[in-house]
């Protein structure tokens, strides 16, 4: 769902939470029912993924470990973040699949729209597959966009190859909040298909991940039609309006327990919660207007679908730790500026993920060794999952993301 000069590091900011994305990396999440596929389609989409896979499998069953095999039927992360006694931390990267794979870059010049790779089945499960075939990761995020769910919910919009994600229509009064309407699970179909089919493909190899956006995140776009480094329409609502962003922000919070539902219900293992803008908020006014919405849709999720793993991820948190420790998810993910020790202690019991800096990617394979064992040395071995502490960054040599995960499967802890 990038980075360099400072308009790269603007669109980089943007491009966190799309994962897959993240954008695409988590951003680019596409809506709709109009690349819906036929169970016929589907069916050939699966056998031609599975002919695919086949033509793999030497390779990952080099990867196989004794720790997977031993752990029948529940994926290392799974385990991890239930903070069961793990032989070694699980290990995968927001924004996985995407532009820094030259296999993501050659099928993108013959299907240069985001929308269509997003919300296309064949080409989301090819995508989001790219890297485990590369690198075996514990964990596979669906490749998508935390705004891939509008148009269910009765939001429509856009993507512009330079501005980004773009809505022809806002929400900032009582009356525009009838455009919202109860979720059309059917414009997000090719979600659940791609869920379905990665959960066979991965087996017990990998756990899979679905995600959202936070309501507030996602808010921040609906309320000001398109990404910004201010803020300022939607927390000058806070105050001017505080009625109405309420009301906006129960709806998208009811309206993502659904969908994250939905993908469980699909085949997804664990959900990240992206509350990517959530750190452009002072802690005071996260707790009045993230925090709240984010627990909505947790103990939602957690009545319908109890013992799925939930993250929470929340880019420049580092003066909201304490508080993300309150909610009631499994996981909190820690940016890539917080010591992985401080933040261990920060936020008690829970599980931790992450946090290597995505830029020592590109500092050699004996920076990014000494990067890794030094946050699992300091998570410990219990309840970690080795994450970036943001996404991968444009132009991460591949060679390097493949060490990262190399020498994951190196640090092993006595059983």
């Amino acid at each position: 769902m990038s980075h360099d000069s400072s308009s790269l590091v603007h669109i980089a900011r943007h491009a966190v939470a799309r994962f897959s994305t993240s954008f695409a990396s988590h951003r680019d999440e596409r809506s709709g029912a109009m690349f819906a596929r036929s169970p016929c389609v589907t069916r050939d989409i699966a056998r031609a993924s599975n002919a695919r896979m086949r033509a793999r499998a030497p390779a990952r069953e080099r990867f196989r470990t004794t720790a997977r095999a031993e752990a029948a039927g529940e994926p290392l992360m799974v385990r991890a973040a239930r903070k069961e006694k793990i032989e070694r931390a699980p290990a995968w990267m927001m924004r996985q699949a995407g532009r820094y794979m030259k296999e993501y870059r050659e099928l993108a010049t013959k299907h240069p729209s985001f929308r269509e790779r997003s919300e296309t089945t064949d080409l989301i499960v090819d995508i989001t597959l790219q890297p485990f075939r590369a690198f075996a990761p514990d964990g596979v995020i669906l490749f998508s966009d935390i705004l891939t769910p509008f148009p269910a919910f009765g939001i429509d919009f856009e993507i512009d190859d330079y501005k980004g994600p773009m809505l022809e229509k806002t929400i900032r009064s009582k009356e525009d909040l009838k455009m919202l309407h109860p979720v059309d699970l059917s414009k997000v179909e090719f979600v659940g298909e791609s869920l379905r089919i990665l959960r066979k493909e991965v087996g017990n190899d990998a756990a899979v991940l679905g995600f959202v956006g936070a309501p507030w995140t996602l808010c921040t776009y609906i309320v000001e039609g398109q990404s910004t480094s201010t803020y300022k329409t939607i927390k000058s609502m806070c105050f001017s309006n505080p009625d109405v962003l309420r009301t906006l922000l129960s709806s998208v919070a009811d309206a993502l327990a659904v969908y994250i539902g939905f993908q469980i219900d699909a085949g997804a293992q664990v959900i990240q919660i992206f509350d990517s803008w959530g750190g452009q908020l002072p802690p005071h006014m996260w707790d009045e207007w993230s925090k709240p919405y984010i627990d909505r849709v947790v103990r939602k999720v957690q009545q319908t679908h109890p013992g799925t793993p939930i993250t929470l991820y929340a880019n420049g948190s580092g003066g909201l730790l304490e508080r993300m420790a309150t909610l009631t998810v499994d996981t909190i993910g820690l940016d890539w500026t917080i010591d992985m020790e401080d933040g261990r202690r920060r936020v008690g019991n829970k599980a931790v993920q992450g946090n290597v800096d995505p830029v020592v990617l590109f500092a050699g394979d004996d920076a990014i060794e000494k990067a890794v064992r030094d946050v699992c040395r300091k998570a410990g071995p219990t309840g970690h999952v080795l994450n970036l502490g943001h996404g991968v960054l444009v132009g991460t040599p591949e060679n390097a993301v493949k060490h990262f995960f190399d020498v994951s499967k190196t640090i092993t802890y006595s059983k």
